[in-house]
């Protein structure tokens, strides 16, 4: 009977499908919200939401994160996405919690490291910092892409050198020329080392330590609060613009449309 099927069964039906991204982080995030959302809604079986009311009942939920916008869409947008993938599967007939409006608003697009930014860190960070920074504004890859980047993934092509990387988030094959100022931090990779980017022991990154690293440092150099690591994949197209690539050239680098790349 339909009243039997509860929401925690649902969310737990779909965290054990193979609905879930490959990301680690991603599944991780789907799995803190669809665990709460459960938790809210553990006495009510799924078919609620086929009702008009449940977009209320999604709404107060959301509504205990209103101090933090990000918080209070992202409940939504993981919620929404179980309750989609039980239409798709037949546990639902339907649900009426599409297009959920939105507290977080922000648009990025225009905060980009400067020379001179580059510089003010350059002049006092250690130096696994400063080859974050530039490998980061170089080839403008996500810093769950920069953290993994080895010396393997260079390639040699008649017309110089290039990485050949597939990005983590959209399973995408990019190739990436490697300007001069990219193979000086390549070539003066420790020998026997494989990884490009290394913490300050030498050891693999996290995301987090890379990301928090540049943070210290961009702070100790006074730089606006507003730089972070994932603002380099606008600096680096950016720079491909000031090169003189066309807008579809950098937006298959970048891998994003050319929509996307224009605006």
């Amino acid at each position: 009977k339909p009243a039997d099927y509860m929401v925690p069964q649902m969310v737990d039906d779909f965290l054990s499908s193979t609905a879930l991204p490959k990301g680690q982080r991603s599944c991780d995030d789907i799995r803190k919200w669809g665990l709460r959302f459960a938790d809210h809604f553990k006495g009510a079986p799924a078919i609620i939401f086929e009702d008009k009311g449940a977009r209320g009942e999604m709404n107060t939920w959301r509504a205990l994160w209103k101090h933090s916008p990000k918080q209070h869409d992202m409940a939504g947008t993981h919620a929404v996405r179980i309750l989609n993938w039980a239409v798709e599967e037949g546990k639902l007939s339907e649900h009426h919690c599409h297009k959920l409006h939105r507290l977080y608003e922000v648009d990025r697009s225009e905060i980009v490291w400067k020379s001179g930014d580059q510089e003010a860190i350059d002049a006092i960070a250690p130096e696994w910092v400063r080859r974050i920074l530039c490998v980061a504004c170089e080839t403008g890859l996500r810093p769950g892409d920069l953290i993994k980047l080895t010396t393997g993934h260079v390639e040699n092509t008649p017309l110089g050198r290039r990485l050949r990387v597939r990005t983590n988030k959209r399973k995408r094959l990019a190739h990436i020329p490697i300007t001069p100022t990219l193979a000086k931090v390549i070539d003066e990779t420790e020998p026997g080392k494989l990884l490009i980017l290394t913490n300050a022991s030498g050891d693999q990154l996290t995301e987090h330590r890379a990301s928090e690293g540049l943070r210290q440092w961009r702070d100790k150099a006074k730089l606006s609060r507003d730089l972070r690591l994932q603002d380099t994949r606008g600096t680096a197209a950016t720079r491909l613009l000031n090169a003189g690539l066309s807008l579809s050239e950098i937006a298959n680098h970048m891998g994003w449309s050319i929509r996307h790349a224009a605006n």
